[in-house]
């Protein structure tokens, strides 16, 4: 590396390089799924301020997708400043676009100016289709850059107008070159119902399908057509309400059982799946209706305080604001961040919820009861350390690190290997719901041990106890955990004691594994740093794969780093692999073939086939390095 720095060195990107450059600071570069939606947006956005009321999507069998609207087309004469058209500005320049003021657009989605140019930018091929003032017009680009000039083709019907985009995702930027088709249409789903009016169409060419979706009613149907379970009340609550700058809808009604729990938000008709201000405040408003209305009949036990999860954890609701230059965390706008609409949004919460329990005392009472129980046993477990479930049995192992809550369904137990591991574990997880129980060594291979014997075993005897369940037991009705993770090294040694343990469950603790409790987890490998980037792998295909696309996409420089263990990893970067719900990767344990599942285990651990091992070994063994096995 040079001494010298100069302002030579200083590179400045223009265009579209800095969407080619860093693409994941623009988009998913998972699969291509949030290309389409930037254009469903676009055209939701055009019926939004009343322009288009149809909108046709297509997945092509060439691997290409186009959206096409009738609103009111792109623009097509020549910008003023950069004397090329309207319609090669937004696809060419990042920043540009109709919708930093109110001129063109009340409320949008798209804000920043980058969405459609993204679009164009990742991908190998664009072709842009518009019909306006009587004309067709056509533009195709390659790998961002136009081939020509926007051409004039047809003479049309001046009623006739719209945009199309087609394109051919460039692969290089994306994992998978495959699309969610089910998070596709469930996006296209809630576009509909958050848009009553609008009719929007898929068609599949490569599985020859064909649906639409047009609903001309609101939240309270959507939400009551996708639950099943028993709820309060049985109409939701439902609430519209307009201001100049922002429009409010909400539906909400509360689940008896906990299962089934469906809570969504969207801003501008985009999914915000990370939630954001517009939530919390509309959390914030449902409290304080049910605070005011359990203080005036005096139903709240002294002391004890009701927070917004309490009321709200076992709601189901849907939330979409409309609003003015709204703010997002990030350019996939998955979290608000506009506190602009929080006053709003609070008091027409609260006063609709409010209304709403003084006309209906009798339920609005037994929702208050529900809530105030919750909010008691949320207290008991910040409280008092968890219990077994067993209390004539034996006390619980000294190095287990329990958590706090007692919710069984949301509580996690981690089998980690090594003192050294566990630590790092028990400073990694969220103490509320995850426990650590670290396990020294390798773990006795019990294929063949006796389950009256099993709990000679130190590590055994620790598991069973820690869990609640004897070794052998047909049912495991006093498991104290939601889920049990083995945490191993990545390694082939840390792949063993996982085998080992996995064992141990399908012959001893079957029940478990037939109730879905038991997961693996999938630390990386590898962590490769790409400039400030960090990337993580789980083994070395893996770490083949991410180095051959950055490669493809010129980024050569990444130092790659071997972990030689979990114990390696510092509480950070455990956390945020392993650990973390939404970040990390869990493999659940099943046996869908259980005689099949028990002969491999049995030939590949009992002490008397060590000779079908041997034969097994010689056929099989070479496939390792090719990850076929």
């Amino acid at each position: 590396m040079a001494n010298n720095y100069v302002a030579s060195d200083i590179e400045i990107l223009s265009g579209l390089d800095p969407v080619k450059r860093r693409p994941g600071m623009y988009t998913d570069t998972s699969k291509p799924n949030h290309l389409i939606q930037e254009l469903i947006d676009n055209s939701v956005d055009e019926a939004l301020s009343g322009f288009c009321n149809e909108i046709f999507i297509q997945i092509h069998d060439d691997g290409s997708y186009s959206v096409k609207d009738n609103g009111r087309g792109m623009p097509t004469d020549d910008h003023p400043i950069e004397n090329i058209s309207g319609v090669e500005v937004i696809l060419t320049k990042l920043h540009s676009g109709g919708k930093f003021r109110e001129k063109s657009y009340h409320f949008a989605g798209g804000l920043h100016g980058v969405g459609v140019s993204v679009v164009n930018a990742l991908s190998e091929k664009l072709s842009a289709k518009i019909n306006r003032s009587g004309f067709s017009y056509e533009i195709n680009f390659k790998n961002g850059q136009p081939k020509s000039p926007l051409n004039k083709t047809d003479k049309i019907k001046k009623r006739v107008t719209g945009t199309e985009i087609r394109f051919w995702p460039n692969l290089k930027y994306f994992d998978s070159p495959s699309i969610n088709k089910k998070h596709l249409k469930n996006l296209i789903k809630a576009k509909a119902i958050l848009c009553p009016g609008l009719k929007l169409t898929l068609v599949d060419e490569a599985e020859n399908t064909f649906e639409e979706w047009l609903y001309e009613k609101g939240l309270d149907h959507y939400l009551t057509s996708e639950s099943t379970e028993i709820h309060i009340p049985e109409k939701p609550i439902f609430c519209s309400e307009k201001k100049t700058d922002c429009e409010l809808e909400w539906a909400i009604f509360w689940n008896i059982e906990q299962k089934g729990t469906l809570q969504e938000s969207y801003v501008n008709l985009i999914p915000t799946t990370q939630g954001g201000t517009h939530v919390s405040s509309f959390k914030t408003g449902v409290l304080e209706a049910f605070k005011e209305f359990m203080d005036s009949r005096n139903m709240v036990p002294k002391n004890l305080k009701v927070n917004s999860d309490d009321a709200t954890d076992q709601a189901t609701f849907v939330i979409s604001l409309k609003m003015l230059n709204a703010q997002f965390s990030g350019q996939t706008k998955e979290k608000l961040s506009s506190r602009s609409s929080t006053p709003f949004i609070v008091n027409s919460t609260k006063s609709t919820i409010s209304k709403w329990l003084h006309q209906h005392v009798a339920t609005g009472e037994k929702l208050a009861e529900f809530i105030i129980e919750k909010a008691q046993r949320r207290v008991r477990s910040e409280k008092t350390p968890r219990k077994r479930t067993n209390l004539a049995g034996p006390a619980l192992p000294g190095k287990l690190a329990d958590c706090l809550s007692q919710e069984i369904n949301k509580t996690e137990l981690f089998l980690v290997e090594g003192d050294s591991a566990g630590g790092s574990a028990k400073q990694a997880r969220d103490k509320t719901f995850q426990a650590i129980l670290p396990l020294r060594g390798k773990i006795l291979n019990t294929w063949e041990v006796d389950p009256s014997t099993l709990l000679a075993s130190n590590e055994v005897s620790d598991i069973a106890t820690a869990l609640g369940v004897e070794p052998g037991a047909v049912v495991a009705d006093g498991v104290r955990y939601g889920k049990v993770c083995i945490l191993s090294d990545a390694d082939s040694d840390g792949l063993h004691i996982s085998t080992l343990l996995c064992a141990l469950f399908l012959k001893h603790f079957r029940p478990l594994v037939e109730q879905g409790k038991i997961f693996v987890a999938m630390p990386p490998l590898f962590r490769i740093d790409v400039g400030k980037n960090i990337i993580y792998a789980l083994d070395e295909a893996e770490k083949n794969k991410i180095l051959s696309n950055l490669k493809k996409a010129e980024r050569t420089k990444a130092n790659v780093q071997r972990f030689k263990g979990l114990g390696e990893m510092n509480p950070e970067q455990l956390r945020e692999t392993t650990l973390a719900p939404g970040k990390r990767r869990l493999l659940k344990l099943e046996s869908t073939n259980h005689g099949k599942t028990l002969a491999m285990l049995d030939m590949l651990l009992a002490k008397k086939r060590a000779s079908d091992r041997k034969t097994w070994l010689e056929k099989k063994g070479s496939l390792v390095e090719l990850n076929k096995t």
